[in-house]
């Protein structure tokens, strides 16, 4: 059996369908469903079980299962950037991926968990060397934190982090204020008419702060890759090694949708000195790792998460 954290979030729903492609429906989906819109990301899914995220964590610390779990896919986090309640963050992020990582060395199982490009924080570099770890906020902190404890750690089994970067795609609505910009600026333009993108910050003119945008199927696609080259561990980087403009998504949204503008609104003050005017995955160690697989750009990621019928 399978166990997918976070399994009803965005990228955790996303996994299970593409497990579920594969012909695997021997999946555990552990998360919280306090907000229970989350159910329609995993209502065309196929599952063997369902777990609270706080009974899940239980039944590890007391040594409850047996050798039913084959592997962990850690997709479960607070994801929210602009959280600052800092003893929460680590207590979800941290703690509990620590008991998450030590089950799977005590197993000798696959551990692949999600980490963050907030790990980086204003950059400029973006490759797997601590000394390029400069998180902005105590979300981003609490991805560095145990990606430090991760390589402190020795295990015969395979650990992977994988660092994502701006993921976009279907199953996100439940994210509010958190979803893509894509989803933003196609439900903005189907009701308004415009696409509302920031002023120019961070040295960049209105709308070209640019960021590495990775579509969900290819965030998918790399997890499954590991899980399929049990030998290879480490962390990575996940992105697309290039980055785009928020224009470019905006662009995008508006061609497809065969209407629309573009409107630029004032930086919040509340995110000075707290957001990624910038980022692009240096992805030379996972190609180095093997993984080959192509991905796709803003346009033809943005025309994908259409034809999925889940943008307005």
């Amino acid at each position: 059996m399978i166990v997918v954290t976070g399994g009803a979030g965005f990228v955790g729903s996303n996994l299970v369908r593409g497990l579920n492609r594969r012909g695997i429906d021997d999946v555990l989906v552990v998360d919280d469903l306090r907000d229970g819109s989350k159910f329609r990301n995993l209502a065309d899914c196929a599952i063997a079980d369902y777990l609270d995220k706080d009974e899940f964590r239980k039944m590890l610390e007391r040594s409850a299962f047996g050798g039913e779990i084959s592997a962990i896919l850690h997709q479960g986090a607070c994801s929210v950037t602009t959280e600052w309640d800092g003893r929460y963050m680590l207590d979800n992020n941290y703690t509990y991926s620590k008991i998450l990582l030590h089950f799977c060395i005590g197993k000798s199982l696959p551990f692949v968990y999600a980490s963050s490009a907030a790990v980086y924080g204003a950059g400029p570099e973006f490759a797997e060397d601590p000394s390029n770890e400069q998180p902005l906020n105590v979300y981003g902190y609490s991805k560095a934190l145990f990606d430090r404890y991760v390589r402190r750690q020795s295990a015969n089994s395979q650990i992977v982090g994988l660092r994502y970067f701006n993921v976009y795609g279907p199953r996100e609505e439940h994210k509010g204020s958190m979803a893509s910009v894509a989803l933003h600026f196609s439900r903005q333009v189907a009701e308004e008419g415009e696409a509302r993108l920031f002023e120019g910050s961070g040295g960049y003119a209105d709308g070209e702060q640019r960021r590495d945008f990775i579509y969900v199927d290819d965030v998918v696609k790399a997890n499954l890759w590991f899980l399929d080259n049990a030998g290879v561990s480490g962390i990575f980087n996940l992105g697309t090694g290039r980055s785009q403009t928020f224009n470019d998504v905006a662009r995008a949204v508006i061609g497809r949708l065969g209407r629309g503008k573009i409107r630029y609104v004032a930086f919040p003050d509340k995110l000075q000195d707290r957001y990624q005017s910038f980022t692009q995955a240096d992805v030379t160690q996972l190609r180095e790792a093997g993984f080959t697989d192509d991905f796709l750009n803003v346009e033809e990621g943005v025309n994908a998460y259409f034809d999925e019928g889940a943008l307005p």
